[in-house]
């Protein structure tokens, strides 16, 4: 009786560890850019958050439903070579469909596969989530480059999808990309 009250405590005890953790993750801020004062929330993941279970794994079950599972499955996606399924994680399917399309043709199909692939890596990590509204932007921070790549993404009838449509709003996410890239803002560590 006495071990079961203990692990029980225990187990308790990590609840609420991780619920003051995932509670700190998320964070209300504003950036003075240009003579704008950009207001977002910040949200920070756990190290591994990027990763995703083998390629088409159907134990990994991801669905659009966030920005993070939508560039998981996107990544999937363009890792296996399968720039279809990934043009329809857009809100522009058939403008993606040719960026995509170009950028295969342009690098072969090795390094395409390898370009998308590096998202997962585990020396790589998910830095930082920023919001504005529907709006989202996933920054990676990419080790082998040594630089921080952004992928923006839009809520639409409950599905976060590549937002490949130009907006004041992704204008605004695009600036706090480059803030970020410069050091001027950051994600608080966990």
């Amino acid at each position: 009786m006495r071990v079961a009250s203990l692990a029980f405590a225990a187990a308790l005890a990590a609840v609420f560890v991780s619920t003051q953790a995932a509670a700190q993750a998320v964070e209300e801020r504003s950036f003075e850019i240009e003579g704008e004062t950009l207001h977002y929330t910040l949200r920070t993941h756990p190290a591994d958050a990027h990763r995703f279970a083998h390629p088409f794994d159907p134990a990994a079950q991801l669905s659009p439903g966030s920005a993070l599972d939508t560039a998981k499955l996107l990544n999937q996606y363009l890792a296996a070579g399968k720039i279809e399924d990934a043009a329809l994680l857009s809100n522009s399917p058939k403008r993606r469909y040719a960026v995509l399309q170009d950028y295969l043709q342009e690098v072969g199909e090795e390094e395409f596969r390898r370009v998308f692939s590096q998202y997962s890596y585990p020396e790589n990590r998910l830095a930082a989530e920023i919001t504005i509204g529907a709006h989202t932007l996933l920054i990676w921070y990419l080790a082998q480059d040594h630089r921080y790549a952004g992928l923006f993404f839009m809520q639409i009838e409950g599905r976060a999808l590549m937002d490949d449509v130009p907006s004041e709003t992704r204008s605004q996410l695009r600036r706090l990309l480059e803030a970020y890239r410069a050091g001027e803002i950051r994600a608080a560590t966990r």
